[in-house]
């Protein structure tokens, strides 16, 4: 019962997203995930992401992920039959999402200026690189180049080396404060009666996410090192290799902590008043020497048995796993999607958990334009492509 519960909280919400890539389709399949029927509007050859690889049976992992539970209908958006089915899709519509290039929406006839005078009840989403004003406004912007342009990646990596965070980062920030944003909407219209307009960009949603280093430089005149698997303000946080050549993270965040490390684990209690390593701005400063301790402590075991140190001291520690160790982990929930050919495969489930519920929707992905004569049908529109 609590699956069911759950899964139809967005019941009778009709979305529309004309999307591509990451960013787009994320909000509209967590709406669809609440149970919201969302139909999906693709290009004639389909959205790109399909074609980013065949890892899942065939299929690309990206498309997988971001759209099951969707309906698909290829529409020519150059032609004026599809605008035409597309704007009654929209008279029916509670939410519209799109993350078209900049100004594509507006070429076509379906800017968000337009629609609010046309459809005053919609919610309106527009999802871009850099927001609909400032000189950037135009720029093209996928995720890697957000992230350097953001300064994520200037505070990411190791020595002078800025790296690459390891997933598509700006494009799950942003298609998850758009998602967030809908859902504020909505509860906005059953209070007014009126939609609104939403707007969240890559840039921006990494902007919120950097408040701490960029507070840090402007006031502070600090930039945090780059320093891999360590925090750049706490020690000792972070890596540390062991014995049998894996590594093990362990974290410190007080003083009682620190206390219980070092006579427990690094077995010498007097270390903690240490007039290097007393206080956490001492530890940052003696960092290299306090590594060395730790790290001389550990290679002398393995990492399961420093794992068992750590726990029976209280002191928060993780594994530094690898993608195999994510596959077995024990706490790992997934959820059925069934694939275009009618595989089902198993991904990793959505974070939230309803009612006690531990597995998240499921659902279809769907084929390109597989729902597309049925759509044009239900919504009255012959168009191009029957």
């Amino acid at each position: 019962m609590g699956e069911q519960a759950s899964a139809r909280d967005l019941e009778g919400l009709l979305v529309v997203t004309v999307e591509q890539a990451v960013a787009a389709p994320l909000a509209s399949r967590l709406l669809a995930d609440g149970g919201a029927r969302v139909i999906k509007v693709e290009r004639p050859e389909g959205d790109f992401a399909r074609d980013y690889d065949r890892h899942v049976e065939g299929e690309s992992a990206h498309f997988v992920w971001l759209n099951r539970g969707k309906e698909s209908i290829a529409l020519d958006l150059k032609t004026p039959a599809d605008r035409d089915l597309l704007l009654r899709i929209l008279e029916r519509a509670d939410v519209f999402i799109q993350n078209l290039a900049p100004g594509v929406a507006e070429r076509l006839g379906f800017g968000s200026s337009l629609l609010r005078r046309r459809f005053p009840r919609l919610v309106i989403c527009e999802i871009s690189g850099y927001g609909s004003s400032g000189p950037y406004r135009e720029m093209k912007a996928y995720d890697l180049l957000v992230q350097a342009e953001s300064g994520i990646a200037h505070v990411t990596g190791i020595g002078d080396r800025c790296t690459r965070v390891g997933v598509s980062v700006c494009d799950i920030a942003a298609g998850m404060n758009a998602y967030a944003a809908i859902l504020r909407a909505l509860l906005g219209r059953a209070r007014s009666g009126r939609g609104r307009l939403v707007e969240v960009s890559l840039f921006h949603s990494m902007g919120e996410w950097m408040n701490v280093p960029y507070l840090s430089y402007v006031f502070g005149g600090t930039e945090p090192p780059r320093l891999g698997l360590h925090h750049p303000g706490i020690a000792p946080y972070g890596a540390y290799p062991c014995g049998d050549g894996r590594s093990i993270l362990l974290g410190i965040q007080n003083a009682r902590e620190w206390k219980r490390f070092c006579a427990e684990v690094l077995g010498d209690a007097g270390l903690a008043e240490d007039p290097r390593f007393r206080g956490n701005p001492e530890r940052v400063a003696n960092r290299a020497e306090l590594d060395r301790l730790i790290t001389a402590r550990f290679t002398a075991i393995s990492r399961d048995e420093a794992a068992a140190l750590l726990q029976q001291a209280g002191i928060a520690w993780s594994r530094l796993s690898t993608l195999e160790d994510l596959r077995d982990h024990p706490q790992t929930r997934r959820v059925a999607v069934q694939l275009e050919q009618g595989t089902t495969v198993e991904l990793l489930a959505p974070a939230a958990v309803f009612d006690g519920e531990e597995t998240g929707p499921g659902g279809a992905v769907p084929r390109l334009d597989q729902h597309g004569a049925a759509i044009r049908a239900e919504f009255g529109g012959a168009g191009t492509s029957d």
